[in-house]
């Protein structure tokens, strides 16, 4: 029989009711508790779960205690101030991507998760498509041999067209338009899936980076109601990995034809990958010795493999690694960060 672990989900926004769903899939998982400042989302929130307690705060939810991990879904500003108490209670933490808004603020979040000894992930959710578990296996077995390029992309739609809901009138997809909202726009909000997408199936750190950032006009005063519309909307990057290798990276939200893809081209000296997830679909292709010389690519089949749920309450059970860590979370942090400022100084390229 599992061993029973106690959840508390720390928010209860939309993507929590994904977090609720998988967590109540496992065996031996109970979800205890909610933690939300709004009492009706709250109550709705732990009504549709069949979740039995609610906390208005951080403080209440520790001072019942009565669970053993904690997934928190708050929004991005709020991870860091609502996670450090968790751990300074022992508790198990997934948290929800980014780490932090900043370096410094993930930097100490790692700190006091290593100090309390307890598991930490933060959910690179993309870390789920089987495509890319199979490349980064095949990548580290030397079917490809040294990494010497590579080309990624995040394409998204939504200020194109309304697949996601209507932008210039919902206030949930609004602010994160807004830098004034806590936005970091879409080299924040995306750029970390497609930098872990690309550097975890490489193997590889980034060690320079140089960024460009775009925001285009979009309604009247570039300004809807409170929300002045000032967050990047468009974000090229340029990489050398630790091996020298060079690379790029894009993120978008005007990909018109793409509502949520992601793609990868990874060359090396004895072959090449395509890795991509579209319309919820994950492939992947190689082109490997004897086939160079013809250009032949095939299909690689790839097995689905647990998710970030199963693998965080494995790593509690002690029956696996908890991957992809805090530290993980804060590398990719401190990598956003100096795209950021490398944007500021005209692309500049700068040192990871």
């Amino acid at each position: 029989m599992a061993a029973p672990v106690r959840i508390l989900i720390l928010g209860t926004g939309g993507m929590a009711n994904n977090h609720a769903e998988k967590f109540a899939e496992i065996e031996g998982v109970s979800l205890v508790a909610g933690v939300d400042t709004r009492p009706g989302p709250l109550a709705d929130f732990c009504a549709r779960h069949h979740i039995p307690n609610g906390f208005a705060s951080v403080d209440e939810a520790l001072a019942w205690g009565e669970f053993d991990a904690v997934t928190n879904v708050t929004p991005d500003a709020a991870h860091y101030p609502t996670t450090l108490p968790f751990l300074k209670a022992g508790k198990h933490v997934l948290c929800e991507k980014p780490l932090a808004t900043n370096e410094a603020d993930a930097s100490a979040m790692v700190a006091a998760a290593k100090a309390a000894g307890v598991v930490n992930m933060v959910n690179l959710s993309y870390r789920n498509v089987a495509a890319l578990q199979q490349a980064a296996k095949m990548v580290r077995d030397g079917a490809i041999g040294n990494v010497r390029h590579f080309e990624a992309s995040y394409l998204q739609s939504w200020l194109t067209q309304p697949a996601w809901g209507h932008w210039d009138r919902e206030s949930q997809w609004l602010w994160r338009l807004s830098t004034q909202h806590g936005s970091k726009g879409v080299l924040g909000d995306v750029g970390i899936h497609i930098l872990d997408y690309a550097l975890f199936i490489a193997g590889l750190d980034a060690t320079e980076v140089s960024c460009r950032l775009a925001t285009f006009h979009k309604a009247p005063g570039d300004r809807i109601g409170e929300y002045p519309l000032d967050a990047n909307d468009s974000a090229t990057m340029q990489l050398v990995l630790s091996n020298g290798a060079l690379g790029t990276v894009a993120a978008t939200r005007f990909a018109s034809g793409h509502l949520n893809d992601l793609r990868l081209r990874l060359y090396g000296d004895k072959g090449g990958l395509e890795v991509s997830f579209e319309n919820q679909i994950s492939r992947l292709r190689a082109c490997l010795e004897p086939d160079l010389q013809a250009a032949a690519w095939h299909e690689i089949e790839a097995p689905v493999l647990p998710n970030i749920y199963q693998r965080f309450i494995a790593a509690i059970r002690g029956e696996g690694a908890p991957d992809p860590d805090f530290a993980r979370g804060a590398m990719l942090q401190r990598l956003l960060d100096r795209a950021e400022q490398s944007a500021g100084q005209g692309g500049l390229s700068l040192s990871v």
